[in-house]
């Protein structure tokens, strides 16, 4: 099993650090992680959410893309021989612009080696809403847009199988980003049944095998207050590994110091023996 940090971010994402990358790759070194992709968040498209705090800080503006790209390439030159940097991205499901996306792909697949395909947004009160925004956001702007956490959850799960179906299309190695995400702020939110979620996760599964498209081990949630648990349940990663689906650890990062943040139980996970 490679050690590999799949899902990370850069100074690039306007909700992180703003950290030199040296500082990161240095941290995956030191932890004896042998590959590391960067995923930063490219350009969403203009007016995509109406909300201009929020907007300044979801990715990097259009004129950003060429000095990310030439940025991770060079960090792939620089470290050579000493940790392997692959340039990847963390593309968004956007239903409506899926041609925005694929612009960017048609652009840059030459230099893409990873992309992270993620669900971010869902169709809320006054337009797309960002759902791991903050607790509050989901209160006053989502969960009354549906009526129930249930009827957010499905629509959650009709994005991502239709995000994996899109991903299916792409040439370099890809993977769904944290499967799990709708579940950011649990402890604020009314519960979630979760024979609900297993059931779609359930049916998520023979639409990764057919479409060949990985698994991102989202450990992020460990360190959110609200969540408290890795984005990927247990259970999940044991039947993708029997199904051969690629699972691939990702801290997702966002400052050097959470480099690494979980690998004991992602590695505890993949060891374990298939029953």
């Amino acid at each position: 099993m490679i050690k590999w940090d799949g899902h990370t971010h850069t100074r690039f994402c306007y909700h992180g650090n703003d950290a030199i990358q040296e500082l990161y790759l240095d941290r995956a070194i030191e932890l004896g992680f042998e590959r590391y992709t960067m995923s930063e968040h490219p350009p969403v498209p203009l007016q995509w959410i109406d909300d201009k705090k929020l907007w300044d800080e979801l990715a990097m503006p259009a004129e950003e893309l060429p000095d990310y790209m030439a940025y991770a390439k060079e960090m792939k030159r620089r470290y050579e021989g000493k940790i392997e940097v692959t340039v990847g991205l963390e593309l968004d499901y956007l239903p409506g612009q899926l041609d925005f996306t694929e612009r960017i792909v048609d652009k840059w697949h030459k230099d893409l080696e990873d992309v992270v395909y993620s669900v971010h947004y869902l169709p809320g009160v006054g337009g797309n809403r960002c759902m791991d925004y903050t607790a509050d956001d989901f209160k006053l702007n989502i969960l009354p847009y549906y009526g129930t956490m249930e009827n957010v959850v499905n629509e959650y799960y009709d994005r991502v199988e239709a995000a994996i179906e899109w991903t299916a299309q792409l040439p370099m190695r890809k993977r769904i980003g944290h499967i799990n995400l709708i579940e950011k702020f649990q402890s604020e939110l009314p519960p979630i049944d979760e024979t609900l979620i297993k059931r779609r996760l359930e049916g998520v599964l023979p639409l990764l095998v057919k479409s060949n498209v990985g698994i991102d081990v989202n450990i992020a949630g460990l360190r959110v207050p609200t969540c408290g648990k890795p984005y990927v349940p247990e259970w999940f990663i044991t039947e993708c590994r029997k199904l051969e689906i690629p699972c691939v650890y990702g801290s997702d990062s966002h400052k050097p110091d959470q480099v690494g943040l979980g690998w004991d139980w992602y590695s505890e996970q993949m060891r374990r023996p298939l029953l």
